[in-house]
């Protein structure tokens, strides 16, 4: 997992939902990071809006659009893929982040079939991971 110390451009606040989503069981919410990080200076939505996208754009987090929440990057190479795949499992919210060449080739192939520009994508499988299946 990358650490804060790595980038040294991150603000206090960027720092600060960095390290949460770091330290995170599950996905979290905007407002929910807001809400965790209140007593640490955090009062606007805005203030962890803004944080989210730049640790986006640095590739550090990803969003889950599925379930409107963020995670931190469990892979720190994983922006040079072409396809970041994650498993959310519907019952313990676990996320499993993956990427698979196989795939990844096969939507290249389509979209260059289909002359389609393609320059993001997200595959989420929604489920019940190993451990929930069990019970």
């Amino acid at each position: 997992m990358p650490k804060t110390t790595q980038h040294p451009k991150l603000t206090k606040n960027q720092k600060l939902v960095f390290d949460l989503l770091s330290r995170a069981a599950a996905p979290m919410t905007a407002y929910a990071i807001l809400d965790e990080l209140r007593d640490d200076g955090m009062r606007a939505p805005l203030q962890v809006y803004r944080a989210l996208e730049k640790l986006l754009i640095y590739g550090l987090i990803h969003r889950l659009e599925s379930i409107s929440a963020f995670v931190a990057c469990s892979h720190p190479h994983c922006h040079k893929h072409g396809l970041i795949a994650f498993a959310i499992c519907d019952k313990c919210n676990q996320v499993t982040e993956f990427s698979d060449t196989t795939i990844e080739n096969q939507v290249a192939i389509w979209s260059t079939s289909n002359h389609f520009h393609n320059t993001n994508t997200t595959l989420e499988l929604r489920g019940v991971c190993s451990d929930c299946s069990k019970v």
